[in-house]
């Protein structure tokens, strides 16, 4: 084995880099349990039945209609999926919520709605309540009798969010804080009866507020204008002397970022999950689509330009998922051991995802950039139909922008992928020196190419394998040229983001495609091995691409050679005939007439 890789059944948080995961212990979506599958179902009826009926209502913001849709999705015990049962929930575990998630991502501004109140405007509690506001608010918020909001934008703080202006003064009495300032970009705003609010306390103590609708102070301004989204309430949220109760702090005076940016973890891998219910579903319009469309007198799902692009949407959809819950599976997992290790539930599922923070915010990035290149896709199979407000692309394709802003910008979940990478080999939790170390003397050496290894997966495994190098041997020399001032270079920063996203993702990909083999056979997988291979050769130019892109900037001469030579080295992959297995994997989807894998 590689002295780079590093057998291990459990892999920390970005530890992918060094070590490498088994199949066995890699969670695939093909193992969802019956329970898993009837709550997806669930949900997917209630899409079908009172979401996607009325669309266009929900688009015009109707009154009173995304509220009651809201109330219907929480008798059905939606809202609560993840909740403790003491608090009117049904206890589920993480994959649970995250297939959850996916399923209603199908929904436009529901899902936006409904990821909301659960997520972010919910969780906050859940974590950082005290066992009084918990039993106050959870059950409301579990039942949909309340509503949940999130207010930590400001006009001029987005993702700088610590940089917020909103100030909370304690009164003279001590049984009041008394808030001032305005939020924007509030989801759920127009119905929240719930608001987590963040405010600068004394004008330097970032904390956390439980704000109520009712609460004398607190106003709204008119629904904004959006691109997409158009269902979704979002309006600013102002404060002139709103009197919150001493007991509505949430969490401790000053750690108020503690609740932003470990909420932000779970929220960046469920807008993942999100995004792919929305891809899948667009997949599926456009198959059906192109199969019913005819041009020349044929459908134009006979055309190889259309077909490459119902395979490529089908590619980046099955690795997206692959990765998602692989992940989901590993906090899962850290999350129960946690609590049998005594740690109390409000903490155990907050320090898990805070341990995969690295895979959170390069999920984040991938779900929304899949989606994004899925919806535009699908306007092009559409032609100019796909132009038009009356067919189903110009809804997905303006809803669909948001995502690439959300839960911080995908330029931020870039810089912090790799920032939170090297700050953990700083602290001596990943040890990345000694691999990449030993990938520079295996640069100076001689290749040593062994006997050929030619079982099933053994030449994609040596592809990821030398993948990890090329990120060691452009990160490293990156490191070491120049120190200190790299956080400044966000460009270069960027390209390694992307080198790592598409080696965890490919990595994903080739796990669950190994696990799917092992299950069902070589031949019943004959699409996702085609998929699996699509996307590590294509991950194989993308890694160049960005590596060169990373050593032109900080490296010349003698080091830009020789760093050029190892990622050339590193990144190289055999000839594949993709044309052939898109058209293999197009003609699979064409067949069952929607996205099926």
């Amino acid at each position: 084995m590689s002295t780079t890789q590093e057998k291990s059944a459990s892999v920390k948080g970005g530890e992918f880099i060094i070590k490498e995961s088994s199949a066995a212990n890699t969670f695939i979506p093909e193992e969802f349990n019956e329970e898993h599958l009837m709550i997806e179902q669930t949900a997917h009826d209630f899409l079908k039945q009172e979401v996607h009926t009325c669309l266009d209502r929900i688009d015009a913001m109707e009154p009173g209609l995304m509220p009651s849709l809201m109330d219907k999705s929480g008798e059905l015990g939606l809202l609560g999926v993840s909740l403790p049962e003491e608090y009117g929930g049904f206890g589920k575990d993480f994959i649970t919520a995250t297939l959850l998630t996916e399923t209603l991502g199908a929904g436009h501004s529901f899902s936006v709605a409904f990821a909301a109140h659960t997520g972010i405007g919910t969780l906050p509690i859940l974590y950082f309540g005290t066992p009084e506001q918990k039993q106050k608010y959870l059950p409301k918020l579990a039942s949909g009798e309340w509503k949940a909001s999130y207010c930590l934008t400001e006009p001029g703080s987005g993702s700088d969010a610590l940089a917020a202006k909103t100030k909370a003064v304690l009164s003279s009495d001590g049984k009041h804080y008394i808030l001032n300032g305005q939020k924007m970009w509030i989801t759920n705003a127009g119905f929240a009866e719930v608001f987590t609010v963040f405010a600068q306390v004394d004008g330097d103590k970032f904390t956390g507020f439980i704000v109520e609708k009712n609460y004398p102070g607190l106003t709204l301004g008119e629904e904004e204008h959006k691109m997409g989204i158009k269902g979704s309430s979002t309006r600013q949220v102002f404060f002139s002397d709103c009197k919150v109760p001493v007991e509505n702090v949430l969490g401790e005076i000053g750690k108020g970022h503690l609740i932003a940016f470990n909420i932000l973890n779970i929220g960046r891998l469920k807008l993942c999950a999100a995004a792919l219910g929305g891809a899948k579903e667009v997949s599926s319009l456009s198959v059906s689509y192109a199969n019913t469309r005819e041009q020349f007198k044929l459908p134009i799902s006979k055309f190889g330009a259309i077909r490459y692009k119902l395979a490529q949407q089908a590619i980046r959809i099955y690795a997206c998922e692959s990765a998602l819950y692989r992940t989901s599976f590993m906090i899962d997992e850290l999350e129960k051991q946690k609590l049998s290790e005594g740690v109390e539930h409000s903490k155990a599922l907050l320090e898990a995802a805070e341990e995969y923070a690295v895979e959170c915010a390069m999920l984040k990035v991938d779900g929304s950039e899949t989606l994004d290149y899925v919806v535009d896709e699908g306007v092009q199979i559409y032609g100019g139909y796909g132009f038009s407000a009356d067919f189903p692309m110009d809804r997905a394709y303006r809803d669909s922008r948001i995502n690439r802003i959300f839960e911080g910008t995908n330029e931020i979940n870039r810089l912090l992928t790799v920032d939170m990478i090297l700050k953990r080999a700083m602290k001596g939790k990943i040890d990345l020196m000694t691999p990449a170390m030993n990938v520079q003397k295996e640069l100076m050496g001689i290749p040593d190419f062994g006997e050929p290894d030619t079982t099933l997966f053994a030449e994609e495994k040596k592809y990821i394998a030398n993948f990890k190098k090329a990120l060691l041997v452009v990160a490293g020399a990156a490191v070491q040229k120049l120190m200190m001032t790299l956080a400044k270079e966000q460009e270069i920063l960027m390209n390694i983001a992307d080198m790592a996203t598409a080696i965890y993702v490919g990595e994903s990909i080739l796990l669950r495609t190994e696990k799917l083999v092992g299950i069902k056979g070589e031949q019943a997988c004959a699409s996702q091995l085609d998929m699996m291979r699509i996307y590590i050769h294509d991950a194989a130019d993308k890694i160049n691409i960005a590596g060169k892109e990373a050593i032109y900037a900080f490296a010349e001469g003698d080091e830009q050679r020789m760093l050029l030579m190892g990622l050339k080295r590193f990144s190289k992959v055999q000839p594949y005939n993709t044309k052939e297995a898109r058209r293999r994997i197009a003609a699979q989807l064409i067949h069952e007439n929607k996205y099926c894998f």
